[in-house]
């Protein structure tokens, strides 16, 4: 992308300050690339669910003018089919083509406009029935920190605003900057938008042997073909125990966590280097340039050469 994209922020009433900074934040790290305005629905001051009330420069006209709308989270007793479509409404003003995000109960929002209809998309997990109740027709999967649909994004809650947006980041111009930006913000650079929202046990009991050292292991050996049985010995850990404990810290099992990682680096290969597909795929530990392909395609849709085109022009 040439041009300055431009992201427009909605803030309904009740909104969640922190999800309401987490745009601005985020792509204003990114080094001139986004333009980051805010609107209302109306073009009025909007209450937080803070002690305060925000005013905004902009009304529902600048969302004709945006490459990407945002809807942050608002309180949950905010959340009514009333206080949805009213907010929804505004949505009549953006452009056709333009990609819609949701952060949170603003998922809600997208709902009522009817632009979730036949689509999967999540929100935060406590409200996952409510909203299937309300809105049947969307997919809903309340296990994931967000869903990509093409032009239409949905997250969960809180932090998944910044996992969202960084993959905003990272589709839009590549790993090393969505990587510097996290460095910025100083966040993870990466989890995965089928990473569990909520984990039971995501800190390891204190007398408990944890697999951070096994995975730190795994990252310094992903070129050679690991197994579980591998990574369960580094650990000195039964098979079964291993995947149990791996599971309650990281959110998904070790296979998905080991792919997931070498798909990470396959992406930055094909971003930096000249490397042959094949080469890639040797150096992060798939066994060819078929499974590369293949497990490439099932992330993101796309083959190693088309991604390489998109980031690289070649």
């Amino acid at each position: 992308m040439g041009s300055v994209h431009r992201v427009v922020v909605l803030a309904p009433d009740g909104v969640y300050p922190f999800d309401l900074g987490i745009p601005n934040r985020v792509f204003g790290a990114a080094g001139g690339r986004y333009e980051v305005l805010t609107c209302t629905a109306d073009g009025r001051p909007v209450r937080t669910n803070a002690d305060f009330s925000i005013t905004v420069e902009h009304g529902p006209e600048a969302l004709r003018t945006a490459d990407t709308v945002i809807i942050p989270a608002f309180d949950t007793p905010e959340v009514s089919r009333k206080a949805a479509t009213a907010v929804a409404a505004a949505l009549a003003h953006v452009a056709a083509g333009t990609r819609l995000v949701s952060i949170c109960t603003g998922a809600f929002v997208l709902a009522a406009a009817g632009l979730l209809d036949g689509r999967p998309a999540t929100t935060h997990w406590t409200l996952a029935d409510l909203f299937r109740d309300w809105y049947p027709q969307v997919a809903l999967d309340p296990d994931v920190l967000f869903v990509d649909d093409g032009d239409v994004l949905t997250s969960a809650g809180a932090a998944s605003g910044i996992d969202v947006c960084l993959h905003i980041v990272r589709k839009d111009h590549g790993s090393e900057l969505a990587n510097r930006v996290a460095r910025i913000c100083v966040v993870p650079p990466w989890r995965d938008g089928g990473q569990a929202q909520y984990i039971e046990h995501p800190v390891p009991e204190a007398t408990a042997n944890g697999t951070g050292a096994a995975r730190q292991w795994a990252l310094e050996n992903l070129h050679k073909p690991l197994t579980l049985v591998d990574l369960a010995e580094h650990s000195h850990m039964s098979l079964r125990t291993f995947s149990r404990r791996f599971s309650e810290e990281v959110g998904m099992s070790p296979g998905r966590w080991l792919i997931q990682q070498r798909l990470t680096r396959a992406r930055h290969l094909l971003e930096s280097t000249d490397l042959a597909v094949d080469d890639i795929a040797g150096h992060v530990g798939f066994a060819g340039g078929t499974s590369l392909r293949e497990h490439l395609h099932a992330a993101i849709g796309v083959s190693p050469l088309a991604y390489r085109r998109t980031f690289r022009g070649v």
